[in-house]
């Protein structure tokens, strides 16, 4: 069964998702597909995408779906185990993102230190199939100015400190809880108008 999203902690498979060529043939591998109707549809020779293939396999980012004879031959349809992937900050070891080594704590890159520990200690808990409570919420709201932004950060901290005292107990199973906010980027088109 194909999982909607994988998270990749092995550096040697991340090298191989972000190869191009493999990414591509990994995008192409959401719905089974054997190295020939693969070979047509990047444009390489049915060769070339089985060398691909082979180290793409090696690192368990496909499976085979199918297995086909015909005649002496043994066709392959292979899948992709995941229909997107992440690569975990540990795979970097110790050069991944870690909150724990930034100075700035109101920045944006301690955001994303912050998404990447995230990331990281969910990751590891799915990959070793564990039944991990989670909690996500995702919204978007549109403030009129900074001082609009501070008031918002201001009144949902308070709201924020507010909820985890009245559910905290110091002998507890420890959750970790991040709320991040940041400014949704903009598009090319609305940056010209």
């Amino acid at each position: 069964m194909v999982s909607d999203l994988d998270v990749i902690e092995d550096p040697r498979a991340a090298v191989v998702a972000l190869d191009p060529i493999r990414a591509r043939l990994l995008a192409e591998l959401r719905q089974p597909a054997s190295a020939a109707t693969l070979a047509g549809r990047v444009g390489l020779t049915r060769q070339k995408v089985n060398y691909h293939l082979r180290a793409i396999e090696r690192h368990g980012l496909v499976t085979v779906a199918e297995e086909r004879r015909h005649g002496g031959l043994t066709e392959r349809l292979l899948v992709a185990t995941a229909a997107s992937y992440v690569v975990s900050p540990g795979a970097l070891g110790p050069l991944g993102g870690d909150p724990a080594r930034s100075r700035e704590k109101l920045g944006a890159r301690w955001l994303i230190a912050c998404a990447a520990r995230v990331v990281r200690e969910v990751g590891a808990a799915v990959r070793r199939d564990e039944q991990t409570p989670t909690f996500a919420l995702d919204a978007e709201v549109r403030l009129a100015s900074p001082a609009a932004r501070a008031a918002f950060a201001a009144d949902l901290a308070d709201a924020v400190t507010a909820v985890v005292q009245r559910h905290h107990v110091d002998d507890g199973r420890p959750h970790r809880l991040l709320v991040a906010a940041h400014e949704i980027p903009r598009e090319p088109k609305e940056q010209e108008a």
